[in-house]
Order: C-alpha cells, then structure tokens, then sequence
C-alpha cells in the first residue's frame, strides 16, 4: 500500500502555508492553506525523518509543571496546538481524536496520551484548559504557559503559530498550524502527520497501531 512520506526539512519549510484562522468568523482571507486528507486512501503522512518530541515543559491543567518528553516517554503520543476558544477546526480535531479513542481496549486507551497545547495561553488558563477538555476527553493532557516556549516549541514540529490578535470585529484570534502529530512509543519520534478533515473512522482505523508503535 502506498504511504506518502515527507521530510521533516520540507514541512518545516512549508509551515508557514499551513495555518489555519479557525477563531476569526469573518477572516476575509481565510486560511492561507491546512493540510487536507481528503481523498486520500492513507490518513497519515508518514515522515521519512521523525521530528524530535519537544523538549517542552508547561503547565497542566492541576496548576503542576508537565515535562512533555519524561511524562510521555514510551508511551503512544499525539500532540496537537489549538485554543479553547475555536468554533471549527480545534474542537473537532479533539472530539474526533476523542471518540476513535474510546473504540480502543481499555488498557490501550490507558496507555494513548493525547495532549492540548494552548496557543492562546493569556486565555487558556489551566482551569479553563480543564473545563473544556473535561467535555471533550477527561483523560486528555491539557498544556499552557509561556507563549513564546509554545511557539518555539512548535516550530521544532513543522507547525506555525501567530500571536493571538483581534480581527477587525474586535475578536481574539488565533492563527496556528492544525497538523495533529503521532509519536511512537518505541522510539519516541514523531513518524506521523495528520492534517484537518481526519475523520473519526480513519483516526480510529490508525490507532491500534500507534499504540503499539507501528505504522498505519
């Protein structure tokens, strides 16, 4: 079966034509361009050079200091960059993340880390990260902290993030890349990427095997 693979160089590249506008209702430009599945038989872009996990350190949603790279060390990881406060893309991404998840073994599900990082964190205080994942996914690891340790750590991911702004309405928006990225447990890299418009049969098809570190 064909698997498309890309270098992490190359996307790095292209981050900043991956950005998504998905807080602005009236974005006359709208995205500059996402990254889309559609029609493809394959989810995952498989990378042919595995990003490096971050080496990131914020904080959860009890208040408590996350070291991203030590709390999910050899454990099934997708970590996504997104804002509470999103109307589309952001909520969808999780709640479909969300729903393929529990079709998972119980143990499995136990051993899947699925992890929020804020892109607006003046907002996405840990009791607001906390409230909203609760309605989506409880398990699920919410991140805040530090804006330009999130987006630099972004960066390292291929994944562009904008400073929140106000659009021409008044209303606080955020500009970010909308790649979801899977991190093996086997060697920690993150092998695969999943663009907007992932349905939940294709995230529920691909998850048994990243938990266990293969590729779909």
């Amino acid at each position: 079966m064909h698997k498309k693979k890309l270098a992490a160089a190359a996307l790095l590249a292209a981050a900043t034509l991956t950005l998504s506008a998905c807080g602005s209702e009236n974005n006359d430009a709208g995205p500059a361009a996402v990254v889309s599945q559609e029609g493809r038989k394959q989810a995952a872009t498989v990378l042919d050079q595995p990003f490096t996990k971050p080496n990131l350190v914020l904080t959860d949603t009890q208040g408590k200091q996350y070291d991203l790279r030590k709390e999910t060390a050899g454990r099934p990881t997708l970590v996504y960059f997104g804002y509470t406060h999103c109307p589309d893309v952001c909520p969808l991404t999780m709640s479909n993340i969300a729903v393929a998840k529990k079709q998972l073994p119980k143990a499995e599900q136990d051993r899947l880390r699925v992890v929020f990082v804020t892109t607006d964190p003046q907002r996405d205080t840990p009791a607001a990260l906390g409230a909203w994942l609760k309605g989506i996914d409880p398990q699920s690891v919410g991140l805040t902290g530090d804006f330009a340790t999130i987006q630099a750590a972004a960066r390292t991911l291929g994944i562009s993030i904008e400073p929140p702004h106000k659009d021409k309405n008044g209303k606080t928006v955020s500009t970010h890349g909308t790649q979801v990225v899977a991190f093996s447990p086997k060697t920690n890299g993150g092998y695969l990427l999943y663009g907007e418009g992932v349905t939940v049969d294709q995230y529920a098809k691909d998850l048994p095997k990243i938990v266990k570190g293969q590729t779909p």
